[in-house]
């Protein structure tokens, strides 16, 4: 899936004047590219991803996901689109509590309206190697396994892109590797466009292409 930010722009009110957090932001990711984003901590990398995403709008500018333009989109239109498109996975898991780990993967199922969630949902953790976990809350498993599950969650809807917000940054080195090794994984087996956020410039390196962002610019491509 092609995406594209076309002199994106995002200025907030701040004191008694404005806050430029990005100014005119162009790139495209190719069907399949894994793009790092990197850059210093307010860089402004999270609020790119948020663009991205549709989940916020831009000052100026445009994003364009599978060559819909979001701007001309309501919220239950990018909503749509969100599901249909997009898979997340974010640094704090973002697992819905008061649901088992089969039940936080079939939503997006559910959400798509597919024939037997449950199936599909239990096919992806078994993927994932949870397989043994399908009953366990969010509080009964390890930050590894949430985000195993949050992966899972993101893939089996087979997305055209997939969005990630530093997804080891709440784990431990070793626990991280291994999330990282399977993030990419499956993100080979389904051909997904990969936007990834990091200040891991290792991590970074596993992407076939970094955008480094400097207070709110793009400073090397």
């Amino acid at each position: 899936m092609i995406v594209q930010s076309l002199g994106l722009t995002k200025v907030v009110p701040s004191g008694g004047g404005s806050l430029t957090i990005l100014e005119d932001i162009n790139f495209a990711a190719r069907p399949g590219e894994a793009v790092a984003i990197v850059g210093a901590s307010g860089s402004g990398k999270s609020t790119l991803l948020g663009l991205l995403a549709g989940l916020d709008t831009p000052s100026a500018g445009r994003v364009l996901l599978d060559g819909a333009d979001l701007a001309t989109l309501d919220e239950d239109g990018r909503a749509g689109l969100r599901a249909r498109l997009l898979g997340f996975v974010f640094q704090s898991f973002q697992l819905l509590p008061a649901f088992t780990a089969l039940e936080n993967v079939m939503l997006p199922l559910e959400l798509a309206g597919a024939a037997d969630a449950q199936a599909g949902a239990r096919r992806m953790l078994e993927r994932v190697g949870l397989a043994d976990r399908l009953d366990h809350y969010p509080k009964h498993l390890s930050g590894g396994e949430q985000q195993r599950v949050a992966l899972a969650r993101a893939f089996v809807v087979r997305p055209g892109l997939l969005l990630a917000d530093e997804p080891t940054g709440n784990l431990d080195a070793a626990t991280g590797a291994g999330v990282i090794d399977l993030m990419f994984e499956l993100n080979a087996e389904a051909g997904t466009t990969l936007i990834l956020v990091t200040h891991d410039e290792q991590l970074a390196g596993r992407c076939g292409r970094r955008v480094r962002l400097a207070a709110g610019r793009v400073v090397a491509d």
